[in-house]
């Protein structure tokens, strides 16, 4: 199978490279980035360098590819994320979720193309009561308040153009593992040492973890497997902060987080950054599993933070 990836300098996507030419496919790997073409090269991939904002230069790089199928993996996420500044941090990686999706589905259909595959995320659901593990079929926030609405109306919107072109929706949870955030040369992982990352109120936001390497197998799986729809791609364990945190602390070799009233986190950490640590809800990977025929090699963070951190 021919594979044209977007995005293939991200977190994900440096991971599905390797898979992907492991697998026996041929892979186009497309990146913004110059310095990262060789990289992508010497993996084994043809590498290809496009914006995903200039439809034209994804239209063209895609006809050129002759892809049998396309897979998303475009973001523009800041290497550090201030919740209080989300709304300006978010810009281009919201864009990318419209805009970018919009021109690689059409470049896919130009070049007739019947597989398309998109990264999404497992944590835009809408609130339900507490406890909630959230499917597939619950709605998504699209009605947040800022400053996570735009973000969370791009994701509607990119899931959208992916389903009415019949292909899949990947709803990937909080990633950890190398390269990413969670991670020891991570953000969270350099904020956890220094213990910039506290327990906020009662810790109860429940968070679903996925292991990078986990996230690139299910999209593997996908290829071959999925019918149309949208999938949480998460571990088997959502968690509550006041559950991970200290753990991740301990396989980080760092302090025991502090522990901050909610009104006063809120003065650092905004409404959004409160939130996240005090009423998230986690996702269900039931579905991922019967009709991917995936399951995670790190069933919980438990062992994944313990092992797969780098």
């Amino acid at each position: 199978m021919r594979v044209f990836l977007a995005g293939a300098s991200g977190v994900i996507g440096r991971r599905l490279v390797p898979l992907l030419l492991a697998d026996g496919h041929e892979v186009t790997a497309m990146t913004r980035t110059p310095q990262k073409l060789s990289e992508l090269s010497a993996m084994g991939a043809e590498p290809v360098l496009a914006d995903g904002l200039d439809g034209a230069a994804v239209a063209s790089a895609v006809s050129d590819a002759r892809p049998d199928a396309v897979i998303n993996q475009l973001t523009s996420i800041p290497p550090r994320i201030d919740p209080r500044k989300m709304e300006r941090d978010f810009a281009v990686n919201d864009r990318l979720r419209i805009e970018g999706t919009r021109h690689l589905v059409a470049a896919a259909q130009r070049a007739g193309c019947k597989l398309i595959l998109a990264q999404s995320i497992a944590f835009a659901y809408a609130p339900g009561p507490p406890g909630t593990i959230h499917s597939e079929r619950d709605p998504l926030f699209l009605d947040a308040p800022p400053p996570f609405r735009r973000s969370a109306r791009a994701v509607g919107e990119l899931e959208r153009t992916v389903l009415d072109a019949g292909g899949l929706v990947l709803r990937y949870g909080y990633f950890y593992g190398p390269g990413s955030a969670i991670s020891q040369a991570g953000s969270v992982g350099e904020d956890v040492a220094r213990r910039r990352l506290p327990i906020v109120g009662t810790g109860g936001g429940v968070w679903s973890f996925i292991h990078v390497d986990d996230a690139a197998r299910a999209t593997v799986n996908a290829l071959d497997r999925g019918p149309s729809g949208v999938y949480n791609i998460v571990d088997d364990d959502p968690a509550r902060v006041s559950d991970w945190l200290p753990r991740l602390a301990e396989a980080l070799g760092a302090p025991s987080p502090r522990r901050v009233p909610a009104l006063i986190a809120r003065l650092a950490a905004g409404s959004y950054g409160v939130a996240t640590m005090t009423r998230a809800q986690g996702a269900s990977n039931e579905l991922a599993k019967r009709e991917l025929g995936w399951s995670p090699e790190y069933p919980s963070w438990r062992e994944g933070f313990r092992g797969g951190l780098d």
